[in-house]
């Protein structure tokens, strides 16, 4: 049998339709991620991505769910020894402690310092470094005790996110690495299958716009169903002796495993918890914990000798000399808790509590990993297929007419 030109016009419908599906879909999975910042004349005549332009609200449905429901910033930080904390900065605090002796001598008791001779310089260096396993062993354990207020997870997660959408764009690929392919890859298939009575149709009745609805049935179809497989159903349904459940939530274990390593790597690392502790908004409390136990060894290095101290510095710079100790203890923090980071996130264990714990969430909450902040724009993916679609269509007709 000899196909003819009306034949296979016909048989095309199907196989451009298949191509409409996937295009209105790769399309559109593009448009969640992609670009990260506006493109175009704001605020109507442009796009950004989904993702990247709800990243504050993302992060702060991230930021619930593993704050309010999952992980504890306490049982976290108590976590930390503070003998391990003092054997990886010790070597590096001693020589900024060094550094902040001779400065705030220099400072406030600059004729006394000078006068004292090169080995009482090293007795007082000495005396004070043999302290330090103390005074860290104080400090860490006042910071355990008082971390809601020094460290401010919600903030370091928010900013954070908003400041690097590409990392909000990781954590949503990498977390839906098998779904979002699917999404693709369906819109052939589906587009195919919706081509078939487009097909049947054109057949018996050439109208003008036969081919234009189909295109955004198409478009709009294949967004819509790719989105409900990944979702629907919520719990599993046994069907024929298949389980069926929305793929996304099918891999409970092994997002949560994903998700989670992410979240330690790049979001609530050791570098950048110390970061918001030292620059963060509780930072000012930090520095009146370190003031209290820099007084308290001050007191204890010059406990015998206090009066006489006093006296030589003066009582007022006896005091500017505490405070600066700490100031200064505290503006080079930078050079030594660094030194701690490759410890505590082997101690803060966040990747695999995180994890354990988003495995054992149910299908509802796991959802919300994933979909809430933008599922209020769904509409305009599948929207934007439809059109799309509905242009493809237009498109056959032109070229079949």
């Amino acid at each position: 049998m000899e196909l003819t030109n009306e034949m296979m016009i016909l048989l095309l419908i199907p196989v451009i339709s298949a191509f409409v599906g996937w295009s209105t879909n790769f399309l559109a999975v593009k448009m969640m991620f992609y670009p990260i910042e506006f493109v175009g004349i704001k605020p109507i005549f442009g796009w950004q991505g989904l993702i990247p332009a709800k990243r504050k609200q993302m992060a702060e449905i991230a930021t619930e769910l593993v704050l309010d429901k999952l992980l504890s910033v306490e049982e976290i930080a108590s976590r930390l020894e503070p003998a391990k904390i003092t054997e990886a900065i010790e070597t590096r605090l001693q020589q900024v402690i060094k550094k902040v002796v001779n400065e705030v001598m220099q400072q406030s008791a600059a004729t006394l310092w000078a006068a004292l001779p090169g080995p009482g310089k090293d007795l007082v260096y000495k005396r004070i470094e043999c302290d330090i396993p103390n005074v860290v062993t104080k400090m860490v354990e006042g910071f355990q005790h008082n971390v809601s207020e020094i460290l401010n997870i919600r903030d370091l997660v928010v900013n954070h996110l908003v400041a690097h959408p590409e990392l909000i764009n990781e954590i949503f690929l990498k977390s839906g690495e098998k779904e979002f392919p699917f999404i693709e890859k369906s819109g052939f298939y589906f587009g195919f299958l919706f081509g078939i009575p487009t097909m049947i149709v054109w057949y018996f009745y050439q109208l003008w716009w036969i081919l234009p609805v189909g295109g955004l049935i198409v478009g709009y179809a294949t967004n819509w169903i790719a989105i409900k497989i990944i979702f629907e159903p919520k719990h599993p349904i046994n069907f024929m002796g298949f389980k069926i459940q929305g793929m996304f939530l099918k891999r409970q274990k092994e997002v949560s495993r994903v998700y989670s390593d992410i979240i330690e790597k790049k979001l609530l690392n050791a570098e950048n918890i110390t970061n918001a502790i030292l620059y963060g908004a509780g930072s000012d409390r930090l520095l009146e914990l370190m003031e209290l136990h820099v007084n308290d060894a001050f007191e204890s290095y010059v406990a015998i000798a206090q009066p006489y101290f006093a006296l030589g510095v003066g009582t007022e710079n006896y005091y500017e000399m505490k405070r600066l100790s700490a100031k200064l203890l505290f503006e080079n923090s930078d050079k030594y808790l660094p030194y701690a980071h490759e410890y505590a996130t082997s101690a803060l264990r966040v990747a695999d509590d995180l994890c354990e714990k988003m495995e054992g969430l149910t299908p509802e909450e796991f959802e919300g990993v994933l979909r809430p902040a933008y599922q209020q724009d769904e509409w305009k993916l599948i929207l934007t297929g439809a059109i799309l679609g509905m242009g493809a269509g237009f498109l056959q007709l032109y070229f079949i007419v």
